[in-house]
């Protein structure tokens, strides 16, 4: 149900609460609603994408051109841009959630105590998830799908810049929704710009809200996890490194750093901080540097990194720690696998990183000592990614420790509780 936003400018308060109430009712139902019927609306959600692709365009049209007015960044831009082939990319990831297995109801651990008693531990859902984004529309698509699956019920409120965008995609998933026969409340978007609408939901929505992703820069984040009275999933910026170590193939280095950081700048798997060992330097360093100067990086690197290439700008501090989500990188040789492991604990933000090396050795140290949620091994950063995990889509990249950490997909919107069997056992 969409709520119109005259309603919404009349009392943003008492909108909300009522949004809350409605999808407190509507988890209920998904809750126990069957595989089939969800499966039955992930089908019909995908083919209202592609129906109305035309309706999505011409809205997210009216979004890009508002952003350029205001002086958006190409960055930016290139996250809140739909084409064709994105739209496509969306419904087809509906289609991929909804070939994944159910998890609610799956048993997890079963076991049978000495006095007869049988013990599960069963998958459940989460309840009413909130999610707070920002400029990327798909995330209305790929989360709707995502707690639909899981049995959740969903609060979407999108960026102002991809406001129109993401109204026309949820009209599509409401569509969906009403002609598989489940519930429109189920997943709800809030029709607003108003941030006052963000407040409400970091309070809870009066116990109606169980669990909050954020999806957006530093700004975005950090008044969440400062402001929320629930439990947050915390998607933090992706600052993340590629380490080019002494045994790295050159081929292959190159190959991973520019896919690392030039397929696409503004996502959050992008490389923002090439480490190259200063053992090959010499080889190694000038070549990758020219490859991404060429290419249209901008490089800025230590003094080592500058002598290489004259184009290279100085490296501030700041630099180190930031997420630039453009075509820039800083870049720095270290001295070996362990001040690399040391660089990526200072200046990381536990997002993603790499090594590129054919030493084992190096490789397991790597991938055992950087406290990421993701390490890779001679693979680019981009895979960061959920539908690249195999989970379909995802509603976020958790940096923190509690409950999920990665790709949050389906599993990892769930809970879980104890199912205990007896046969008449008391406590003695």
């Amino acid at each position: 149900m969409t709520v119109p936003l005259k309603a919404m400018e009349t009392d943003i308060a008492a909108t909300m609460r009522g949004i809350g109430q409605r999808a407190r009712a509507a988890a209920r139902v998904l809750a126990l609603a069957p595989t089939t019927k969800k499966n039955d609306a992930l089908d019909a959600m995908a083919k209202a994408i592609r129906t109305h692709a035309r309706n999505i365009l011409a809205a997210n049209a009216e979004d890009v051109a508002e952003a350029e007015r205001a002086g958006a960044t190409a960055a930016l831009l290139d996250r809140l841009t739909l084409t064709e082939a994105r739209i496509e990319a969306m419904a087809a990831g509906l289609e991929a959630v909804r070939a994944l297995p159910d998890p609610v109801g799956s048993v997890t651990e079963c076991w049978t105590r000495p006095n007869g008693m049988t013990i599960e531990r069963v998958r459940v859902p989460l309840g009413v998830i909130g999610v707070i984004y920002e400029s990327r529309p798909n995330v209305t698509a790929d989360a709707g799908a995502l707690c639909l699956k899981s049995g959740n019920a969903v609060i979407l409120r999108g960026g102002s810049d991809s406001f129109r965008s993401s109204v026309a995609i949820h009209a599509a998933l409401a569509e969906g929704l009403n002609t598989a026969g489940l519930p429109e409340d189920a997943i709800q978007f809030v029709p607003t710009r108003d941030r006052a609408a963000v407040g409400l939901m970091l309070a809870g929505l009066d116990g109606h809200l169980d669990v909050i992703v954020p999806r957006g820069g530093k700004g975005l984040v950090a008044r969440v996890q400062a402001e929320a009275r629930v439990p947050v999933f915390a998607h933090l910026d992706g600052n993340c490194h590629v380490y080019v170590d002494k045994a790295a193939d050159l081929a292959m280095a190159k190959a991973i750093l520019f896919n690392a950081k030039m397929r696409r700048t503004g996502v959050c798997g992008a490389a923002e901080t090439l480490l190259v060992d200063r053992a090959v330097a010499a080889t190694h360093l000038q070549p990758l540097v020219a490859m991404l100067l060429e290419a249209g990086c901008e490089v800025r690197g230590d003094a080592d990194t500058q002598r290489a290439d004259a184009r290279v700008k100085a490296a501030s501090e700041e630099d180190w720690n930031t997420e630039f989500l453009d075509a820039i990188i800083a870049a720095k040789v270290v001295d070996g696998v362990d001040e690399a492991i040391a660089h990526i604990g200072r200046h990381g933000s536990h997002h993603t990183d790499a090594i590129v090396t054919a030493d084992q050795n190096a490789a397991e140290k790597f991938l055992a000592e950087v406290d990421s949620a993701i390490v890779l091994h001679n693979a680019s950063t981009q895979f960061a990614d959920g539908g690249e995990f195999g989970f379909g889509a995802e509603i976020g990249i958790a940096t923190g420790r509690m409950h999920a950490r990665g790709p949050v997909g389906l599993e990892q919107l769930c809970t879980f509780k104890y199912r205990v069997r007896g046969t008449g056992q008391t406590r003695p």
